[in-house]
């Protein structure tokens, strides 16, 4: 059953990929699409067959940012945006927790909460029409802790400040090199580069890639991550994966790791 028509879920073999769809729009996300994100995220996020999970945007755009008609519209006059930023931070929530390996593919417009989308996946591949802006200045929005936490840990403090005070754009080259895109290829090659790297994904151990995602996150908050990687030391040995991994390194053969969570 489609939960928002506006967010297609496609999948091919163990990848699924979440098209944001509107394109008349720049696939601006409406308030119902901020809402509705994390009941599509969490069927995928359940079943252990995705491996790998690739958000993009329909057409020339990622995603211009927040419907910008929606932001005004709360009951509460004294905080009328308050409706959105509840149902976007749990948006990101969703798929920043998302339990796999998440990449966005990004061309074209990648503005305000298509930034905070992006930044929320682990990694960022986009192509070289790419643009990136943060624009909550030129509206007066004040930009939330998380958002600017997310966006910081991957430019640092000095490009962060950058964005938010001028909201001015960031070319594609640009974002490559100050750090928010980690991959930047050719248009025409953009999808095949993204599935090749979701195939090498795919092939790694699932139990290595959900250990360092949650020993990162736990960094990131500053936790040193010890407990977490205790229990996934003694996990790889228990589920086989060590081995397999080991004695296929031997053998100069693709291990066939069997953990699947």
């Amino acid at each position: 059953m489609t939960v928002n028509q506006h967010l297609r879920v496609t999948r091919d073999g163990s990848v699924a990929t979440l098209t944001i769809d509107r394109s008349a729009k720049r696939n601006a996300m409406t308030l119902g699409m901020w809402a509705d994100l994390p009941e599509v995220l969490a069927p995928l996020a359940a079943d252990p067959t995705v491996r790998v999970l690739v958000v993009t945007g329909e057409g020339p755009s990622f995603c211009a940012g927040a419907d910008i008609t929606d932001l005004m519209r709360g009951e509460d006059p004294a905080d009328p945006m308050a409706d959105v930023r509840r149902h976007n931070l749990a948006a990101q929530a969703a798929l920043r927790d998302f339990p796999r390996p998440t990449v966005a593919m990004i061309r074209g417009h990648c503005i305000g909460g298509g930034v905070e989308l992006a930044t929320c996946c682990d990694l960022r591949f986009a192509d070289r029409t790419a643009v990136f802006g943060v624009t909550p200045a030129k509206v007066g929005i004040v930009y939330t802790p998380s958002s600017t936490k997310a966006l910081m840990d991957l430019v640092g403090p000095a490009t962060t400040k950058y964005l938010l005070y001028s909201g001015e754009l960031l070319d594609a080259g640009t974002a490559l090199r100050t750090g928010l895109v980690d991959r930047l290829v050719d248009a025409d090659d953009l999808e095949t580069e993204v599935r090749r790297f979701a195939d090498v994904l795919v092939s790694r151990s699932a139990l290595t890639q959900r250990s360092t995602k949650e020993v990162v996150a736990a960094l990131t908050v500053g936790d040193d991550g010890e407990r977490l990687a205790a229990a996934r030391y003694r996990e790889t040995i228990a589920s086989g994966e060590l081995a397999e991994g080991v004695q296929a390194f031997g053998e100069r053969r693709l291990p066939c790791f069997p953990w699947r969570n």
